[in-house]
């Protein structure tokens, strides 16, 4: 068997615990192949901690580096130098970072100044707009260009790898890991206040939150608000990011409507079990076009561009973009439309089934010898 492979993760935001937590969980149930250590470095401070608290990771290094209203450089600069120091401590064979979030690219950076090979768990997302989303378009493919293990969620996402000059050695269709999280959350007999005090009303779940979206969220909310004014059937459900740009402009332009709620953040078992509770969902995140659709429920994306267009293939998502009258329209369509709502119901998940960690583990022990047989690949087909 051979001595194990010592693998350290480096996250610091909720997204990013939420799909870095099954994966941590399946290294450390195999005690004889990995050595695991966890570190965070705080870039979302209070809704990671919830994460972390909800999912039972338990964190080995803490670099608690954000202050108010820091820079990108300043974060960058901060996370490289606290992962820098921890990489020179702990030694491992392999790093792993998620995504493209400002502490995924630090991470991958210091890694590679000290030669350490990097593992990016949901590699090959492209919008190819540098901008949209900003910064994580462009962190992500920064990402590629360092890592030497990459672990693509979907068929699409190595198509664009292989498109970049990415050897096809090194890159593993595993699925999402996100849906392996949604396995351990939602539960058929789960009870809210949120879902009690909602009557026979449909529920509305939205979620904002993206930087380059601040400028666009008096139009998102404008949309929303006729929405509630024509339906009278409808209550919308918005768990408010913790960023005080986005609670101000939420409070002011949504704070007095009765059927709208604005409420904390939640911790990741309430958000799924209400998510898998929704009507529909509208949203400018990553990881719910991903989620919802593994629970059956439409996606919104309010945002010009995604990373995720297999869900827009396969009918999982509508893309709305940012402006008013359309989302109006998108939204009253699904509302409305009992077929077109229907259609996307019932449409193929094209993000996992559950497995992505086990498949990521499995790829990892055959990249250090420690299988003989390359893995087979997650795929929808």
């Amino acid at each position: 068997m051979g001595k194990q492979v010592k693998v350290v993760f480096v996250f610091g935001t909720r997204p990013e615990a939420i799909k870095m937590a099954p994966l941590i969980t399946e290294l450390k149930n195999r005690p004889l192949d990995f050595e695991v250590k966890v570190a965070v470095t705080g870039q979302h401070r209070e809704m990671l901690d919830q994460m972390l608290q909800s999912l039972k990771i338990k964190t080995d290094f803490d670099l608690d580096i954000m202050d108010s209203r820091q820079s990108l450089s300043q974060i960058t600069s901060r996370a490289m130098e606290g992962i820098d120091k921890i990489l020179s401590k702990t030694k491992p064979d392999l790093l792993l970072v998620h995504g493209d979030t400002t502490t995924a690219l630090s991470a991958a950076l210091a890694g590679y100044y000290r030669k350490i090979p990097v593992g990016h768990v949901e590699a090959g997302l492209r919008t190819m707009e540098k901008y949209s989303p900003f910064p994580e378009e462009l962190n992500r493919q920064i990402i590629a260009r360092i890592s030497d293990l990459h672990f693509a969620p979907t068929n699409l996402s190595k198509e664009n790898l292989l498109r970049e000059n990415i050897s096809k050695e090194k890159i593993f269709v595993t699925g999402n890991t996100a849906i392996d999280t949604l396995r351990l959350t939602v539960k058929a007999d789960y009870v809210h206040d949120v879902l009690t005090s909602m009557g026979d009303k449909r529920l509305i779940l939205m979620t904002v939150h993206r930087r380059e979206n601040i400028e666009n969220m008096v139009r998102i909310f404008r949309a929303v608000k006729r929405l509630i004014r024509e339906h009278k059937d409808i209550q919308v459900v918005f768990p408010v990011h913790l960023n005080p740009v986005i609670q101000e402009h939420a409070e002011k332009l949504l704070g007095e409507e009765e059927r709208i709620q604005l409420i904390k953040p939640m911790n990741v078992f309430d958000f799924h079990n209400v998510c898998a509770r929704s009507y529909l969902i509208m949203t400018d995140s990553g990881g719910l076009q991903e989620e919802a659709p593994a629970l059956g429920i439409p996606v919104i994306v309010l945002r010009d561009t995604t990373e995720r267009p297999e869900g827009v293939n396969a009918g999982t998502l509508r893309l709305a973009g940012t402006h008013e009258d359309t989302i109006w329209e998108v939204a009253n369509e699904l509302i409305i439309s009992e077929e077109k709502y229907h259609s996307m119901v019932n449409a193929v998940n094209p993000y996992g089934d559950g497995k992505a960690s086990y498949r990521i583990a499995e790829s990892i022990l055959y990249q250090f010898k420690k299988r003989d047989e390359r893995p087979l690949e997650f795929d929808i087909d």
